[in-house]
């Protein structure tokens, strides 16, 4: 455990408050859920909560389902980092999502595009990837977005299309009822 050297008061209510480079750094925005845990010595630990996060493994059998089925990469994210990788790029695995790729999953949108054209975003924070095709669906829960699925491909000649597109609606919303139970 690392020190920050911050100290806060708890208030009447038992609250605290995180400071604001601690949030911006961990990612942590307004009515995102944090879990506590204590240890034996105690302390008291928050960690930022992730629904996806929680079915690691069940994100992992799909994204390998979804890149055999399909033929391309496939990656599911929560919202800031990718939890499952499939296909290639597995290296992305437990890696940030792209701020391009926040900004369009929280207002919603599916983002289909090549290399080249205007709608085309890296998908991670490092962008070492050299992928030719994109597809974005976001995932969500009770109307909340939890994250995303990505498909990425790097043959010029493998774009995707309809089929594709119906595929990763139908796995961001089987994610999403996953989470609602």
């Amino acid at each position: 455990m690392k020190a920050t050297g911050i100290v806060r008061r708890i208030d009447d209510l038992g609250r605290i408050v995180i400071p604001k480079e601690i949030r911006r750094t961990l990612h942590i925005r307004e009515a995102d859920a944090v879990e506590i845990f204590t240890d034996g010595e105690g302390q008291i630990i928050l960690k930022k909560y992730s629904p996806i996060g929680e079915m690691t493994d069940f994100a992992r059998q799909y994204a390998e389902s979804l890149a055999q089925v399909s033929g391309h990469v496939a990656l599911i994210a929560d919202r800031d980092q990718f939890i499952a990788a499939a296909g290639g790029y597995r290296h992305l695995a437990g890696k940030s999502v792209s701020r391009q790729l926040e900004e369009k999953v929280n207002k919603r949108e599916t983002v289909i595009a090549s290399k080249g054209e205007r709608g085309f975003i890296p998908v991670s924070e490092d962008g070492g990837e050299v992928f030719i095709h994109q597809m974005i669906v976001p995932i969500l829960c009770e109307g909340d977005v939890i994250g995303s699925v990505v498909l990425l491909e790097d043959d010029r000649k493998n774009k995707m299309g309809e089929v594709e597109q119906k595929l990763m609606q139908n796995a961001a919303g089987v994610l999403g009822r996953q989470m609602e139970q």
